[in-house]
């Protein structure tokens, strides 16, 4: 009696229900399965409204997992991540409207430095989107960045400020990228472990090369590295995350991405300074004056750099010496390639640049024939700059370059703050596998960029939002101690 009182009182839902799962069950049987994700659907809307930490957490550990459109439709006119990006233009334009009604992004947020270097970089990419060569290019990439600084930056601080929420993005991002692994890897093995070739493409769908592959492995691996030591969990527990970790670095080394390599093991260096106590400011100082010194050196560095002549191979030893090739290494040489075309375009025009998201579009015209390479084309169709400093200077002038580097620059002057004032030893060493996975992505941003991809800048922007969310709730999280 109790049944039919209830299914009395909630009619109305049991009609619905009924009505959907008979539906559903037509649908099926005429092969049409879209109906299926109905339910989700709905659940994702209510969410948006109810819960904007669950869908951020959901969209976190989508993105190892995004396919890009082009992928499922090779004819499409337009391309962007699935399912990731349209969940993010909706959580962005959630976020836009509860800020308007109840201003839920708080002023400590807004008027912190690295806020303010986000603000500033996202306004210099609007005016030069605006004298854009192809403005529709470039509002595009535009819309695209905002997606990605409103979820995975300003979203992210608010999530991050009950700080037990950071190491649930860490597993929420790693988890799914185990799967990426595991699929890699296998298909790796089919092509045999030392086949460096087959390391390009083995992680296809879900990552574009190993380049971006190998950039979000290195990120990961100091910052699930940093909740593994001193982990006082129960001894199964602590056997899987090192077992994790060891995937990490296994897939890291099978990923053949030098610029990882090398971005690990510089970011080794500072985790020793760092062990040391030598303060940041004296980091800082000596990065600007190595800076300096490379820069005045570099005739002379590429005058032995043009002796090497070791080609990528599947020998580690080999393929890290391949590093310095750029006389006969197609990889190398079609980076620097892309280089002088940028500058080039950067010297026309120096201010405004030629419009963000722009370059694939336009360098073609500045590439001078002697640094072609065999994988160069004429028609400007194959990618970026491959650089985070030189690919803003061509496509939105100086600021937008300089405007990046203090983005980097903030974030890093946060962290280490943070890990100075900071009283949890736990947090701590989180935080600083967290600097150390963010000084990676700047390392690696010299010969690669992806920013413009679900990939990276989750982890990007997720790592400066833990910085800035971790100095907002400083004085609360030490008055626990």
């Amino acid at each position: 009696m109790q049944l039919l009182r209830d299914l009395k009182r909630n009619y109305l839902v049991v009609s619905i229900t009924f009505i959907y799962i008979v539906l559903d069950m037509i649908f099926t049987f005429r092969e049409i399965y879209w109906v299926n994700l109905l339910p989700v659907l709905l659940l994702i809307i209510y969410l948006l409204f109810a819960r904007l930490d669950v869908v951020y957490f959901i969209i976190v550990a989508l993105t190892p997992l995004s396919i890009q459109l082009l992928e499922y439709s090779p004819s499409a006119s337009f391309n962007f991540s699935i399912p990731t990006e349209p969940l993010l233009f909706a959580l962005m334009l959630i976020l836009i409207y509860k800020n308007v009604q109840t201003g839920i992004i708080n002023m400590k947020i807004l008027n912190h430095p690295v806020t303010y270097a986000v603000i500033l970089n996202l306004f210099w990419l609007l005016l030069t989107a605006i004298t854009s060569v192809r403005p529709d290019v470039s509002f595009k990439f535009l819309l695209s960045r905002l997606c990605f600084v409103s979820v995975y930056y300003f979203l992210a601080i608010m999530i991050f400020q009950k700080s037990k929420n950071i190491k649930v993005f860490i597993w929420c991002y790693t988890l799914p990228m185990i799967v990426v692994i595991f699929y890699s890897v296998s298909r790796h093995l089919a092509f045999g472990l030392y086949d460096n070739q087959a390391s390009h493409f083995v992680m296809n769908p879900f990552f574009r090369d190993h380049t971006s592959y190998g950039a979000v492995l290195a990120m990961l691996f100091f910052a699930f590295g940093s909740m593994i030591f001193r982990n006082r969990s129960p001894l199964i527990i602590q056997f899987f995350l090192y077992g994790v970790w060891i995937l990490l670095v296994i897939a890291l080394i099978l990923s053949y991405t030098r610029a990882a390599w090398i971005s690990v093991v510089i970011s080794a260096f500072v985790l020793g300074l760092v062990l040391l106590k030598i303060r940041f400011r004296y980091l800082l100082i000596t990065g600007l004056i190595a800076i300096v010194y490379l820069t005045g050196q570099r005739f002379e560095i590429i005058r032995k750099m043009e002796k090497n002549r070791q080609a990528s191979s599947a020998t580690i030893s080999e393929h890290i010496k391949s590093i310095s090739n750029i006389t006969t290494d197609d990889s190398n040489k079609e980076r620097i390639n892309r280089w002088n075309a940028a500058m080039k375009m950067f010297r026309e025009r120096p201010v405004l640049g030629w419009g963000p998201g722009t370059y694939s579009f336009t360098y073609a015209p500045f590439q001078a024939y002697r640094d072609k390479t065999i994988i160069s084309t004429n028609f400007g169709d194959k990618g970026n700059a491959h650089s985070e400093y030189i690919g803003p200077l061509a496509e939105s002038g100086i600021l937008g370059s300089v405007t990046y580097v203090l983005i980097g620059i903030m974030s890093l002057l946060t962290g280490f703050k943070v890990l100075s004032a900071l009283k949890d030893k736990r947090l701590k060493q989180l935080t600083l596998g967290f600097i150390l996975g963010y000084i990676t992505y700047l390392i690696h941003g010299t010969l690669n960029n992806f920013l413009d991809t679900d990939k990276l800048s989750a982890l990007f922007w997720g790592f400066s939002a833990v910085f800035v969310a971790l100095d907002i709730s400083l004085k609360e999280l030490n008055s626990k101690y």
